[in-house]
């Protein structure tokens, strides 16, 4: 039972229409990865300047930061209104869960250093290995080491913020995961992605030329050969989003 807890999801980006009919946009994929029985949960469009007030941000448990087309080391205004809005979350010690773009606008919030990848993409399904710490933070959720996980991005933190801890890395990628104090946790990859999202996502790259045909091919074809650890990946972001670790 989720014992009338209250979550809210920060949206980043533009729901496809594809999404929105066949999901019901991204808020609905995280709320279908966390959300529980008794839970309220809630959506704010902070890409499209629809942030909580004040007095609202004291009412929920837990935030979430989704992944955007947005670049996290960018200026716009509402990612500067996110940035306030997380150190803000930083100082009250709420829950917050970033995603992707999520992962390195909360390392940036916090004092870190993000910017493009110098292994360019990663798109596809990754290995990720935890470090030896996490294995202990995460030691009752019995998930094993390594776990696979759906990439799409070509930014990264590049530099965590001071106190943080890196919690897993992947041959591209250094910072796959860092933790801040008990309450703050970014994950680069896409634990709530489907392998059909992703197929989506990889057309939608290759229609506004952000990759090239041939590249786009062999992720398709590369797709069938790993499947995401989703259940694992499950009970890690709810148990640390609900304070179960």
């Amino acid at each position: 039972m989720g014992g009338g807890k209250r979550f809210a999801v920060l949206l980043c980006a533009e729901d496809s229409d594809y999404v929105k009919k066949r999901y019901g946009g991204y808020y609905g994929v995280f709320v279908a990865m966390l959300a529980e029985e008794g839970e309220t949960w809630d959506v704010f469009r902070v890409a499209n300047g629809e942030f909580p007030n004040d007095e609202e941000i004291a009412d929920f448990d837990g935030f979430v930061i989704t992944g955007s087309c947005n670049d996290a080391h960018g200026n716009d205004v509402w990612i500067c209104r996110l940035i306030s809005l997380l150190k803000m979350l930083d100082s009250l010690k709420k829950k917050v869960l970033g995603i992707c773009f999520g992962h390195q606008v909360l390392s940036r919030a916090l004092g870190g250093k993000t910017g493009r990848a110098i292994s360019g993409w990663d798109i596809g399904v990754t290995t990720i290995h935890l470090s030896s710490s996490s294995s202990k933070l995460f030691s009752s959720l019995k998930i094993p080491n390594t776990l696979s996980l759906i990439e799409c991005h070509r930014d990264e933190v590049r530099e965590l913020p001071p106190k943080a801890e890196v919690i897993a890395w992947s041959e591209k990628t250094g910072i796959e995961m860092f933790r801040y104090g008990d309450h703050m946790m970014g994950i680069q990859g896409h634990p709530e992605y489907t392998k059909d999202i992703l197929l989506h996502l990889i057309d939608r790259l290759m229609q506004r030329s952000f990759i090239e045909d041939s590249y786009a091919d062999e992720l398709k074809a590369n797709l069938g050969k790993v499947e995401p650890d989703k259940d694992a990946w499950k009970k890690l972001c709810v148990s640390f989003l609900k304070g179960r670790l």
